[in-house]
């Protein structure tokens, strides 16, 4: 099947109009929605027409095993990896063929399993970068002074995250759970509406998953994020809402208690006990 993005304008509107999830009616205050989302990869399914909402400020988590399409339903989202079928709204939007920067400028933001940190500027330099790039200045020459407001913007995000004591030290010096709240800190940049983080808790030491927790309970109530994560405690603790895939598809919907007490979960996910 073509991707919507490979299509005419009038071809994708008609194919569009002809999907049943076309029908289905904005739900007031929906920052995303996913109506039957499918990429495939030939004859592979990676995800398998998956559908959900996330409403504006809702802390949303997608959880399954490894292959389960986690990640790869994020790369729909943004753009990486475009739907082969099914459409994805943005409040309201319809954004499936838009390319990923044009997603990022509408305030859709979003973290990854490895690094992509400068490893050799100050922790600083990386969040400025971060700023600026989402800024209307970010093709301008000048250099801002210390009153201009991606400075500010800069030092605002800094103490958010908890990194403004270490704010000149180079990142490739940083232990590994400051260099995952820097990432944070770079996706907070341009006062995103949405974010997906993908496993921020890869990797971290029991102290370092307590600041994580710390730190996105401490996210504006008005920002939602989806969190893709295989550390249970973790996602349970920090969201409303939760999404189980197994195989590309959907499995569950529900609250983190229900989906915690879910025997089918239990069984697949965590060995029948948790």
């Amino acid at each position: 099947m073509a991707s919507i993005s490979q299509l005419t304008p009038r071809r994708a509107q008609a194919q569009r109009a002809a999907s049943p999830a076309a029908a289905k009616p904005l739900m007031s205050g929906d920052a995303l929605v996913l109506e039957g989302v499918t990429r495939a990869f030939g004859a592979l399914r990676a995800v398998d027409d998956v559908s959900l909402s996330v409403a504006a400020g809702q802390k949303y988590a997608v959880l399954g095993s490894n292959g389960a399409g986690k990640t790869t339903l994020f790369n729909a989202i943004t753009g990486d990896f475009p739907p082969t079928a099914g459409r994805i709204l943005f409040f309201g939007e319809d954004i499936t063929a838009l390319q990923p920067y044009e997603r990022i400028r509408k305030g859709l933001r979003r973290t990854y399993q490895s690094s992509l940190l400068f490893k050799d500027l100050s922790v600083r330099d990386n969040l400025f970068l971060a700023v600026r790039g989402v800024g209307n200045a970010r093709f301008s020459c000048w250099r801002a002074g210390p009153s201009h407001p991606t400075q500010q913007a800069t030092e605002d995000i800094l103490h958010r995250v908890r990194l403004d004591t270490i704010q000149h030290e180079l990142v490739g010096n940083l232990a590994h759970g400051q260099q995952r709240q820097l990432e944070i800190g770079m996706a907070l940049a341009g006062a995103p509406r949405l974010i997906l983080f993908d496993e921020p808790a890869a990797g971290l030491s029991p102290a370092e998953r307590r600041e994580l927790v710390a730190l996105l309970r401490g996210l504006p109530a008005h920002m939602s994020f989806v969190l893709i994560e295989h550390d249970l405690d973790i996602a349970l603790r920090v969201v409303e809402r939760v999404t189980v895939m197994h195989n590309g598809r959907v499995l569950k919907h529900g609250t983190p208690e229900q989906v915690e007490n879910d025997a089918q979960v239990q069984a697949i996910y965590m060995g029948g006990q948790h």
